[in-house]
């Protein structure tokens, strides 16, 4: 029951974050405006609005019914990972909550405006400028960490293999 509350919490505090500030962004800039929150970090580091109809870092513009399909399954597969997971996992319930709270934030604004709303600005010039959205980067960071918590397993697993080995 506890991993399911984690799930749940971390869930909703995702989706709720990540729609109020698409919300504020969408009040507050006109599309393609940008707003520089804290000076001496531009043009490192700003908010700028833009749309997104294709996957991550614009990629398929045209697929977005393709992207809103794909999301809905990965929510799904996520949903049945989740519940293969084992009980002593930490950080699972977390992390899928994550990735499943970025994914449906992602959903809503597809639902809603026809596109993903992204606005955090990341750029380092003549090199690289990437908009995205908190749940995008809710996404990345909980797959992340579903990776971490798998190999970190792992190892524990072959410690207390090793272990029981010498001791035999």
């Amino acid at each position: 029951m506890r991993k399911w509350i984690i799930l749940g919490s971390s869930l909703v505090l995702t989706v709720a974050a990540d729609q109020a500030s698409k919300r504020w962004i969408v009040a507050n800039l006109e599309l393609y405006e940008s707003a520089t929150p804290f000076p001496l970090l531009a043009p490192l580091f700003q908010l700028t609005r833009s749309s997104n109809t294709g996957a991550a870092f614009g990629i398929l513009p045209m697929a977005g019914d393709v992207f809103l399909i794909i999301a809905l399954l990965i929510i799904a597969g996520m949903l049945w990972y989740f519940r293969e997971t084992r009980p002593e996992a930490r950080l699972a319930p977390f992390a899928i909550g994550l990735v499943i709270g970025g994914a449906i934030g992602n959903v809503l604004d597809r639902l809603q405006y026809g596109h993903v709303v992204d606005f955090i600005h990341y750029q380092i010039p003549n090199l690289i400028s990437n908009v995205s959205n908190l749940a995008d980067h809710a996404i990345v960071f909980g797959a992340l960490l579903v990776i971490a918590e798998s190999f970190w397993r792992d190892y524990r697993e072959r410690r207390r293999t090793a272990r029981a080995d010498s001791s035999a």
